[in-house]
């Protein structure tokens, strides 16, 4: 791998063009044609670009649920990323800076990579959880680096405070701001330790929104000191620990923008007032993908949207869709000393990425823990007793009772690892009517995690759901997002067992539970129900 030349030496061996081209981060699609590759590199080649945003395809980008194209699959996803990403390092004049977002995984991107449990599980764990936490960061980031990626664009350190949250929700780590920066910095930590930057989202917080920025901008109308003690407060706090950048998302905070409607993407107020004079913070500051509607819709002008966001104080261009007119338009409009300050931050922050420090543990072979030994362990100290007790599931589990998934399948390896050690009959939910038998244990598999359509779920299935619920005995254990008991008469179940993710080994360690073998810890990290 080239070398990054020093900033001192940078800022004389580059032109004023080559600079502007820095701040611009392409998407790059892993499952691209040769044709739409080749015009990315020319694209680098006569631009400059400083760094590139990898996603799966450009179906599954995030804006196009209008459109919504297959997604096509391919299980070399990994492989054609790593090859991918030497091309256009080499069409490159100067080393690249290759980011992707990688929340719970590489797999977030890419088939047949590990996949960790979401922000929203994490946040559940108690006294292990920082730990942990710190192993999945690990994890991820050395997956990264096998794939000659210097940057993960995570952790989210939004606050989880809004149920319909439709973008964030599973993606943070909770609704208790403490919390949310005590694991938050557990990740970043376990992150640098592996030689790979992180960055802090979504700036000044994107937790209490019901709209998806993707497709709208959402109005965030609270006080300034309501976002001082809350959203803020992670954001301040991980400042002070030294954290590589922030990314500002697309968000309409009036407080916080002298009363305008703006998004916070593009507004002056928000990224030089509030991040940098108030905050005090001097590192990187990455916009939001600015092919998300929020912001995009409203600027069809090729180039203007690039230079609102450069202006507004982003020193990356994140998903730039038009580069050629934003260099144009930066190199038009802004000062030489404006341009080289922020090309600055970036080339600094490109350094530390191709020769991380000594203290980045960049030994490939570094012995971490396995992606399953890490999950069953988050599978354990995560699930969550919400309501009921020991005794309650014990009484259910050696009396005569009857299971009823909901789910694809009523075969589910839950039921399939109580069988092990228990008869009993397992129906579908469409058969629960009439039951002559009182006690149910219930499994429910939420087909999104999304809180979009009722998470999946129809209103005949809830309504079928509650009536059990009303009528017998009924054990609840939840496969998913948490905020699908607002939907449903949990109040008067017997117990409800929270597991958070579907993957098998949290279900073998959900049957573990139930069949009496430990005790759960986990802790509900969002309000359900005040």
């Amino acid at each position: 791998m080239r070398k990054t030349l020093p900033y001192s030496k940078a800022t004389n061996h580059l032109s004023l063009k080559e600079k502007a081209g820095q701040l611009f981060m392409p998407a790059a699609f892993i499952n691209d044609t040769e044709e739409e590759i080749q015009k990315l590199e020319k694209l680098i080649r006569e631009h400059h670009v400083g760094s590139l945003c990898f996603f799966h395809s450009r179906a599954s980008a995030a804006t196009n649920f209008e459109s919504a194209k297959a997604v096509v699959q391919n299980e070399n996803s990994f492989e054609t990323l790593k090859n991918q990403i030497q091309r256009y390092q080499k069409a490159a004049k100067y080393p690249l800076l290759i980011a992707i977002d990688a929340e719970w995984g590489l797999a977030m991107r890419i088939e047949n990579t590990p996949h960790y449990p979401y922000a929203i599980t994490l946040g559940a764990m108690a006294d292990e959880g920082s730990n942990l936490i710190y192993e999945v960061a690990q994890n991820i980031a050395k997956d990264c680096r096998a794939a000659g990626i210097h940057w993960n664009l995570a952790p989210c350190v939004d606050i989880n405070d809004n149920p319909n949250n439709p973008v964030i929700g599973y993606r943070s780590f909770g609704a208790d701001k403490f919390k949310v920066t005590e694991k938050a910095l557990a990740f970043i930590k376990g992150t640098r330790n592996e030689g790979v930057l992180t960055s802090i989202k979504h700036f000044p917080g994107h937790g209490d929104t019901a709209t998806d920025s993707h497709l709208a901008l959402p109005l965030i109308d609270k006080s300034k000191p309501e976002l001082l003690e809350n959203e803020l407060y992670p954001f301040q706090k991980l400042i002070g620990e030294g954290v590589e950048s922030v990314m500002v998302g697309h968000l309409s905070v009036p407080a916080l923008a002298d009363g305008k409607t703006i998004s916070s993407s593009i507004s002056k107020e928000i990224i030089k007032g509030v991040l940098r004079d108030e905050m005090g913070y001097t590192g990187v500051i990455i916009s939001d993908a600015l092919n998300m509607h929020a912001v995009a819709k409203d600027h069809p002008t090729k180039g203007e949207l690039e230079w609102l966001a450069f202006d507004a104080g982003n020193d990356v261009l994140c998903f730039a869709e038009h580069i050629a007119e934003g260099v144009e338009t930066i190199l038009k409009n802004a000062s030489e000393e404006q341009i080289e300050e922020s090309f600055e931050r970036v080339w600094q922050l490109k350094v530390q990425a191709h020769e991380p420090s000594s203290n980045s543990n960049t030994d490939a072979n570094s012995n971490l823990t396995s992606p399953e030994v890490l999950n069953k362990k988050i599978a354990e100290e995560s699930l969550t007793l919400l309501k009921g007790s020991t005794k309650i599931i014990s009484d259910i589990r050696y009396g005569d009772f009857i299971g009823i998934s909901v789910s694809k399948s009523i075969d589910t390896t839950f039921f399939k690892c109580i069988k092990k050690d228990k008869e009993f009959k397992s129906i579908s939910l469409a058969d629960s009517s009439p039951l002559h038998t009182e006690n149910i244990l219930l499994a429910l598999f939420p087909p999104q995690v999304k809180p979009t359509t009722n998470f999946g779920f129809s209103k005949e299935e809830f309504i079928l759901i509650n009536e059990l619920i009303q009528t017998k005995n009924v054990v609840l254990y939840l496969f998913g997002n948490p905020y699908v008991l607002n939907h449903i008469d949990f109040e008067n179940t017997k117990a409800v067992l929270v597991a958070y993710q579907d993957f098998e080994v949290f279900q073998e360690t959900a049957a573990e539970h139930f069949l009496g073998k430990f005790k759960s810890r986990g802790e509900l990290p969002v309000k359900i129900k005040e």
